[in-house]
């Protein structure tokens, strides 16, 4: 019998693209951005990070100044609602491949985070208008995390930084461990760090449309780019 050749990477459909390591750190940084937004112009609610935000709901129900319950409460709610549609999204395209499930996934962010964006431009001093921004921002943060959780990539979570920054000193060879993911996890943390700057630097010399818009155009182009490997 006439061996068949290996099949190549190139030829597997999984493989084509960017991968998963770098378009998650893509995101991270996305995280960033979009928890400056929040922080520093919505009435200091998080919609990316839920931890911070629990926290923050508790500081507002103690009547601390400069936070407020019905802001975090939204981002909440949306942020769950968010990550029970990516859930349930994940569910329905189980069949697919998972370059092709990332990439809806991805995509779907995109047009949230760029109809935020597009709200804050075109009503900038209406009521409304933080609640809709918190609303889709953390919406489009709980569909993101749902994917992250399903990919299943070590060391990654683009949002939050607690268990990476545990991970990256526990398993260190430092604390006696492999050391295995220190690389990916240091460079989840100054993704991070680059974000939340580019973020906050944004909306202080410019504006929260624009900041939204730039993490809704990363968020794009990664959809369109990614692979289904690590």
């Amino acid at each position: 019998m006439t061996a068949h050749p290996a099949a190549r990477p190139q030829d597997d459909p999984e493989a084509r693209g960017l991968p998963l390591v770098p378009v998650l750190l893509g995101l991270t940084v996305t995280s960033g951005i979009i928890d400056a937004v929040s922080f520093l112009a919505l009435r200091h609610v998080f919609t990316a990070n839920m931890t911070g935000n629990i926290v923050v709901l508790g500081f507002a129900a103690a009547g601390a100044p400069g936070f407020s319950v019905p802001h975090t409460a939204t981002s909440l709610v949306c942020f769950m609602a968010g990550a029970l549609a990516g859930g349930r999204l994940a569910h329905r395209l189980a069949s697919c491949t998972r370059r092709r499930w990332a990439r809806v996934a991805l995509a779907v962010e995109a047009v949230l985070v760029g109809t935020a964006s597009a709200v804050a431009f075109a009503a900038p001093g209406a009521a409304a208008t933080p609640y809709a921004l918190i609303a889709l921002t953390a919406f489009a943060m709980g569909l993101r995390n749902a994917t992250v959780l399903e990919l299943r990539v070590s060391g990654l979570t683009t949002t939050v930084l607690t268990r990476t920054l545990t991970g990256l000193i526990a398993d260190s060879r430092a604390g006696g461990g492999p050391g295995e993911h220190s690389p990916r996890r240091a460079a989840s943390v100054l993704a991070m760090l680059a974000g939340a700057t580019l973020g906050a630097a944004l909306v202080i010399r410019r504006d929260l449309g624009t900041a939204l818009l730039v993490a809704a155009v990363i968020t794009g182009v990664l959809a369109a780019v990614t692979s289904g490997r690590e």
